[in-house]
């Protein structure tokens, strides 16, 4: 666990500070974070091949798309029913959504176009899952289920926090901007580990967590922030009170995420 910890974190904030500090390059173009956002993956590989040899039988690779289809409709589908909801709230609390989410796009196309980012950027995200969720969800507390979901969501928050320093995300108030991250990350872990567990399988963690990043995120930014709307914490407020009421009713049914092992 030490050495799957150290690499996950020294290769992620260590190629994320060399290239913002030395190289300037912007964390915002994905192709710089991508380095980082593999770092979770190698290091699981590494632990299980050449440090503790125990192999990849519990990883959850196989996609099992035939008998876990049901879960791969969820996680693709789902960020938009939580983006909806946001957004209903918002409208309620005053807030005018805006019309175009996605300038120059038609609003009737932009679920079509970002279902797609989702699927194709499915497996970017595996280099987080197969580390978070493939791994370390189902050794950081053996036989609790439950904590180990919010333990793990907590580790991969503060894995996070290097990109509000470093201009990937900017925050009025930065230390209630992590906290509602911080919050925000460990009600998705939840959600995703109940995926793990229901699925047997990493891939429909992996799909959620791009809805997460290409739906959710961008979609309750775009049309409650500006005029009209509210700040990034009022944004970011909604949507962990919504990701919350979602985690709660999953995290009682949480019951064996290694999907196999002895509880």
């Amino acid at each position: 666990m030490a050495a799957f910890l150290l690499m996950s974190f020294g290769l992620a904030w260590g190629w994320e500070a060399l290239a913002h500090l030395v190289l300037h390059w912007s964390l915002v173009n994905p192709l710089v974070q991508l380095p980082a956002a593999f770092a979770p993956a190698i290091a699981a590989v590494v632990v299980r091949r050449w440090i503790t040899r125990e192999g990849f039988a519990d990883a959850g690779s196989p996609p099992r798309l035939r008998a876990a289809w049901r879960y791969y409709v969820l996680a693709g589908l789902g960020p938009f029913g939580v983006a909806a909801v946001v957004v209903g709230l918002g409208t309620a609390a005053g807030a005018r959504p805006v019309a175009d989410p996605v300038p120059g796009l038609p609003f009737w196309a932009v679920p079509f176009v970002l279902l797609g980012l989702s699927v194709v950027t499915t497996l970017l995200f595996w280099g987080e899952e197969f580390g978070w969720t493939g791994y370390l969800l189902l050794r950081v507390c053996p036989g609790r289920p439950r904590r180990a979901a919010l333990v793990a969501g907590l580790i991969a928050a503060v894995w996070h926090f290097p990109l509000a320093f470093l201009g990937y995300v900017e925050y009025r108030n930065l230390a209630l901007g992590l906290l509602g991250w911080t919050a925000w990350i460990m009600c998705q872990e939840v959600i995703l580990a109940w995926f793990r567990e229901r699925s047997g399988s990493i891939w429909p963690a992996c799909l959620a967590h791009a809805g997460n990043n290409m739906v959710l995120a961008p979609v309750t930014t775009a049309m409650l922030t500006g005029p009209g709307g509210f700040g990034d914490l009022g944004v970011q407020f909604l949507v962990v009170v919504v990701l919350a009421a979602v985690a709660g009713g999953l995290f009682r049914r949480l019951r064996n995420p290694a999907c196999g092992l002895p509880a």
